[in-house]
């Protein structure tokens, strides 16, 4: 028969296996193995410090050690310089720490033994136990204790890679919650397993309402171009590799809405011997990119018509001058350089333009200030455009008093230009053009109506967009879309607004306002 302390031995052994394999909490692990320890051994208190990964020393559990006492011992042990090899350099050092302090607390009553918790063949602490009665710790409780040093270096160990799962957990679930593109993580057989709130968003549901559902019930896509689906792809041996990606793009079908443009890239989860884990699926909103392709698609177009008219004509009416067999008088002459003249002036338009929307793009539009009045710049515009039109007046309207503002002179003249020369684009049929102005407190206001067609409700939204054009002016007018485009961001430069007003009785009438000095 075992003698008792051997039985006891084997129960409280025994019991710190039970505490492991059912608490993860480290700080409850720890005070329960350290009161056995101190029970078993008959002491009178102690404690267990450990070593952190940056090799700190601090107090992580205390029985029967008073509160100041460990107080003091904190920054004590804080001081202790980390070592490559804590058992030879840092351990000492410790335990001249510890039993200098309890002697000296307990007036040399208390003796005490320590031995260092090993996990990995690495130092992660170290167990002390302190009697208050001489005598010098047998063989026996060393060994007892050093089995305890070995259950709480398992329990400490164990805890600290809990630790970092749970934490790496944590930051997997920020990263998903807080990613801008859907995610979706698929279990090998399409089923969705986890789900973030933007792709939930995108689809206008809980993410939880997801959960569970087949990944072809929930990513109904009508596919742009010849890419496959995800089905298609593992029906021809996707993934072969561990890290083949695929890539699809097309439009997801959304309950009750309309249709977002996506791109979605699988990854495969593939496990040390080959096998599928799992399926990530990382969802993006390609509105913007579907958006920016038909605007090239529209600047390709717009820009090829506009650059040819003008080409043709310069061409055609060069090539008919110098004809060697016939002779031109001077009004011929003079009416075809006319022509070339314009269409130049046409061309070099254009291209200013598109260089300063190519600049607006880059970083803004620079803005050398001055001082400009607005009536009498309006009025040398409007000058002369009524040259170059015998159909339209232009009635300039500013109200007397009109104060002098800071601007840049040459942006907002062409501001005026574009606006007029928009007004005159768009009423074919001729009529009054109208500038008038007035100001307040704190800005001006100035606006130019026409008597044309007017503006139509669906086109309001867009009219100041970059190469915009509505349908009927595709078919009757010239121009790339640009001009409305560039007056929004000359006046915004000046920190105005721009706004075409939707209600007149006939023709179009549009606005801005500019802060006065």
């Amino acid at each position: 028969m075992l003698p008792d302390y051997r039985v006891r031995q084997r129960d409280y052994l025994l019991e710190i296996s039970r505490a492991l394999t059912q608490e993860l909490n480290l700080d409850k692990l720890l005070e329960r193995i350290l009161v056995i320890s101190v029970e078993m051994l008959a002491g009178q208190a102690g404690l267990i410090a450990l070593r952190s990964e940056g090799g700190r020393w601090a107090v992580a559990s205390t029985n029967g050690i008073p509160t100041a006492l460990t107080s003091y011992l904190e920054p004590q042990l804080a001081n202790v310089p980390d070592h490559a090899d804590p058992r030879q350099f840092e351990l000492p050092e410790i335990n001249r720490i510890l039993q200098d302090v309890i002697r000296t607390v307990s007036s040399g009553l208390l003796t005490g033994v320590g031995l260092p918790l090993i996990a990995m063949d690495r130092v992660i602490g170290v167990i002390f136990i302190f009697r208050n009665y001489r005598g010098v710790f047998s063989s026996n409780d060393r060994a007892l204790l050093q089995s305890f040093a070995d259950q709480a270096a398992v329990a400490v160990n164990n805890a600290r890679l809990y630790s970092q799962i749970s934490q790496e957990k944590q930051r997997l679930d920020a990263l998903l919650d807080s990613a801008a593109d859907g995610i979706l993580i698929l279990s090998p057989e399409h089923t969705i397993t986890r789900c973030n709130p933007a792709f939930a968003h995108y689809l206008g549901v809980s993410p939880h309402d997801l959960i569970g559902k087949s990944h072809e019930d929930v990513v109904a896509l009508r596919r742009h171009g010849d890419n496959m689906t995800l089905e298609q792809a593992e029906a021809g041996g996707w993934p072969l590799t561990p890290n083949a990606t695929l890539y699809v793009e097309g439009d997801l079908n959304r309950p009750g809405g309309i249709p977002l443009p996506v791109g979605i890239t699988y990854a495969p989860l593939v496990s040390a011997e080959g096998g599928l884990l799992n399926i990530i699926a990382s969802v993006r909103d390609i509105t913007r990119f579907r958006e920016a392709e038909e605007i090239k698609s529209t600047f390709i177009s717009v820009i090829s018509h506009e650059l040819k008219t003008p080409v043709a004509l310069i061409k055609g009416y060069v090539s008919t001058l110098r004809r060697e067999d016939a002779s031109w008088d001077r009004e011929i002459v003079a009416d075809s350089l006319k022509v070339i003249e314009e269409e130049a002036d046409r061309l070099t338009t254009l291209i200013e333009n598109l260089l300063d929307a190519s600049r607006l793009q880059a970083g803004g539009i620079k803005i050398n200030l001055s001082d400009v009045d607005l009536k009498t710049l309006a009025a040398r515009v409007a000058q002369r455009f009524e040259t170059q039109t015998s159909q339209h007046q232009i009635v300039v309207d500013f109200p007397t008093g009109f104060p002098i503002i800071t601007g840049d002179e040459e942006r907002l003249m062409q501001v005026f230009s574009n606006l007029i020369s928009n007004a005159i684009k768009y009423s074919p049929s001729g009529g009054e053009i109208h500038i008038n102005a007035q100001f307040r407190a704190d800005h001006v206001i100035v606006c130019v109506t026409d008597q044309g067609t007017g503006v139509a409700p669906e086109d309001i939204p867009h009219i100041f967009d970059r190469f915009y054009r509505s349908q009927g002016a595709t078919r009757t007018t010239k121009g790339a879309g640009l001009g409305l485009y560039l007056a929004r961001a000359v006046i915004e430069a000046h920190g105005g607004r721009i706004w075409v007003e939707p209600h007149t009785e006939k023709g179009a009438r549009l606005c801005f306002s500019l802060p006065r000095n």
